[in-house]
C-alpha cells in the first residue's frame, strides 16, 4: 500500500493526464459516433433497398469483428488509402468512431421506432416534408428516449479506449505503461489505474441513473 501511495504522489500528474485523455477520447468518439450513427440509422430505415443493404453490411461487419482488429485495420490501412500523412491518434479515433457508430445507430433506430407513428402522420397531414418530419418531430422525441442509452455507450467507450494504449495514444492505460516502464512497479501502477477506472465509471453510472429518473419524472 505504501508503494502505491508513493507512486501516486510521484506520478499523479501522469495518471491524471491519462484520465483527461480517456475522457476526451471517449467524448469525441461518442459525439462523432452519434452523428455518424444517425446517418447509418436513417440509411437502415430507408425504403431504398441498396441503401438499406449497405447499412446492414456496415453494422454487421463492425459488430461481428473484434474492435482491436478494427483498430489495427484503420491504423495500417487508413494512411495507405488517404493521400496525406495521418497521425496514429487520428487513425485510432477514426476507428473508435466508426465502431461506436454501428452500436449507436441501433440505439437511435430503436429510439425512432419508439416514437408514436401518429406523430409523423399528423406532421405529414399539415404539409411537412419527410425531412422536416424527421428533423423537427421524430428526432427530437427520439433523442430524449435514447439519452440514457447514449450515456451508457459513453461509459462503455471509457473502458474500450484502453485498447488505444496498444498504439500509445494518450489515455489511462498508456499512462500505466509509461509509469511501469520507468519504475518497474507493474502491479502498483495497474492498481492505481484500476481504481481510477472504477471511480470514474461508478460516478458516471450514478449520473446516468439520476438522468433516467429525471427523464421519467418529466414524462
Amino acid at each position: 500500500m505504501s508503494k502505491i501511495v508513493k507512486l501516486w504522489s510521484t506520478y499523479s500528474d501522469v495518471f491524471l493526464d491519462g484520465l483527461v485523455g480517456t475522457l476526451w477520447l471517449s467524448a469525441v468518439t461518442v459525439v462523432c459516433g452519434t452523428i455518424l450513427g444517425i446517418l447509418v440509422a436513417l440509411m437502415r430505415m430507408s425504403k431504398l433497398k441498396p441503401v438499406n443493404f449497405v447499412a446492414d453490411i456496415y453494422i454487421e461487419v463492425l459488430r461481428g469483428t473484434p474492435i482491436l482488429l478494427q483498430l489495427y485495420f484503420f491504423w495500417i490501412g487508413l494512411p495507405k488509402i488517404l493521400p496525406f500523412d495521418l497521425s496514429d491518434t487520428f487513425c485510432i479515433i477514426t476507428a473508435l468512431i466508426v465502431n461506436s457508430s454501428a452500436y449507436i445507430s441501433e440505439i437511435i433506430r430503436a429510439g425512432i421506432a419508439a416514437v408514436d407513428k401518429g406523430q409523423s402522420e399528423a406532421a405529414r397531414s399539415i404539409g411537412l416534408s419527410e425531412v422536416h418530419v424527421m428533423t423537427r418531430v421524430i428526432l427530437p422525441q427520439a433523442i430524449k428516449n435514447i439519452l440514457p442509452a447514449l450515456a451508457n455507450q459513453f461509459i462503455a467507450m471509457v473502458k474500450e479506449t484502453s485498447l488505444a494504449s496498444v498504439f500509445f495514444v494518450g489515455e489511462l492505460m498508456t499512462s500505466y505503461r509509461t509509469v511501469q516502464s520507468t519504475t518497474y512497479l507493474a502491479l502498483q501502477s495497474l492498481t492505481i489505474v484500476g481504481i481510477i477506472y472504477f471511480v470514474l465509471n461508478f460516478v458516471l453510472s450514478r449520473l446516468v441513473l439520476v438522468m433516467e429518473r429525471r427523464l421519467k419524472v418529466s414524462d
